[in-house]
């Protein structure tokens, strides 16, 4: 690298992490650069953990950020990284699939900038390694790619995509009638107005049917930190749903529990997010799901899920409380609503089991446990409601079989 570019190769890195996926701002750059200066730059290893440690502030950054370090900076090791990649893999713990997954999100930062100090010739091997996973037309890969792995350029579009998403709730047939020429019942007290209105001697029959609607639907989705970028995408799908139909009511839950069905009917989507996300005091936080579920039962329930409410449960089902009133939160929840869907963003890896407290005491009370971490997962959702399955049918067609 040519001396005297350390502050302007600072900045792009930073960029690249910030397309990746990882807030880093302005202020971040400044204070390593400062630090930087304290530390010096002798040795690689004080170099690269300066920048960790300003730049990183939760556990899950550190793989990313440590492939975009070792690709950015120039590792003499780089080539046998990228051969790495191309070769086949034995499937472990998965550690090599996440691997590919983090590598594919910085292939459009450091494939489109071009950096101060450094000659062309060593921009091939980041190219070689990066592309190797582009096997599939793009919107094909964009349907199947996980939230957790997309770039910032995928994220884009797959909002768009997530946009032109929509649930086809079947109607349900409600107490109320409405009048039919041809309905099987017959209102006498119309009849008989008819008759006084029209002087005849005959009476003429008018007749109602059952009115059919669609039921109300009530989101209620985890925002604490690790559902935090599948929270940001399944937002942008309940503003598709609320704009979409009526009677939508969405609730944000994390230590506390926050009513942001307002704020969605906005029609503008960024405006109606950032006032959202205005309106959270305790977005990527902790997790207290069965305090969450206590309080919307207490304050919500009698006026949001009567007449067949439908219930989504967007969470990954992990309680910083340790199950704490879960299961009788769950099991009013429940008794309340015409179906409660689970969708969980962990259902995405193949060995899934219900270790967890929370996902133990919450399983039992649920018509439907399904993966959300894709559009098109998001896509087999709305297939299974189109369907109008009665309880039991969508248990055996959408449950997912966990040991």
């Amino acid at each position: 690298m040519t001396p005297g570019y350390l502050s302007d190769n600072v900045m792009h890195f930073a960029r690249v992490l910030r397309a990746a996926g990882i807030p880093v701002g302005p202020d971040r750059v400044i204070d390593a650069l400062r630090a930087l200066e304290v530390a010096g730059l002798r040795n690689r290893e004080d170099f690269y953990w300066t920048l960790a440690s300003l730049f990183l502030d939760r556990r899950e950054q550190f793989e990313l950020f440590d492939q975009a370090f070792h690709v950015f900076w120039r590792n003499p090791r780089l080539l046998e990284r990228a051969l790495s990649l191309l070769t086949p893999h034995i499937e472990g713990r998965g550690d090599d699939k996440q691997q590919r997954q983090l590598a594919s999100r910085l292939q459009d930062p450091l494939g489109s900038r071009q950096r101060p100090g450094l000659d062309n010739r060593d921009q091939a091997p980041p190219d070689v390694a990066l592309d190797a996973t582009l096997t599939h037309s793009d919107r094909e890969r964009l349907q199947k790619a996980d939230f957790e792995t997309m770039t910032n350029v995928e994220l884009a579009q797959a909002k768009q995509l997530i946009a032109r998403l929509r649930l086809p709730i079947p109607r349900i047939r409600t107490r109320r009638l409405h009048p039919d020429p041809q309905g099987v019942r017959i209102d006498l007290r119309d009849s008989l107005r008819a008759s006084v209105r029209q002087g005849s001697d005959s009476i003429p029959l008018k007749r109602r049917s059952p009115q059919f609607r669609h039921p109300p639907m009530v989101i209620l989705c985890d925002i604490s930190g690790s559902m935090s970028r599948y929270s940001r995408m399944f937002l942008h799908f309940l503003h598709a749903i609320t704009n979409d139909r009526d009677r939508v009511h969405t609730f944000l839950f994390g230590t506390r529990l926050t009513n942001i069905t307002r704020h969605l009917r906005h029609r503008d989507v960024d405006i109606a997010l950032d006032a959202a996300t205005r309106a959270v005091e305790d977005w990527s936080g902790g997790t207290r799901i069965g305090a969450s579920l206590t309080e919307f039962n207490l304050r919500w329930s009698r006026r949001v899920l009567g007449q067949n409410a439908i219930v989504l449960l967007i969470s990954d089902g992990l309680d910083r409380d340790a199950g704490r009133d879960l299961a009788d939160a769950m099991d009013r929840l429940r008794k309340s609503c015409r179906q409660l869907l689970w969708l969980n963003p962990l259902l995405r890896f193949d060995a899934f089991k219900p270790v967890a407290m929370g996902v133990q005491l919450m399983l039992p009370h649920v018509d439907a446990f399904l993966p959300a971490h894709n559009i098109e997962s998001l896509a087999d959702l709305a297939a299974a409601l189109s369907t109008g399955a009665s309880h039991a049918r969508m248990r055996s067609a959408g449950v997912r079989k966990v040991a």
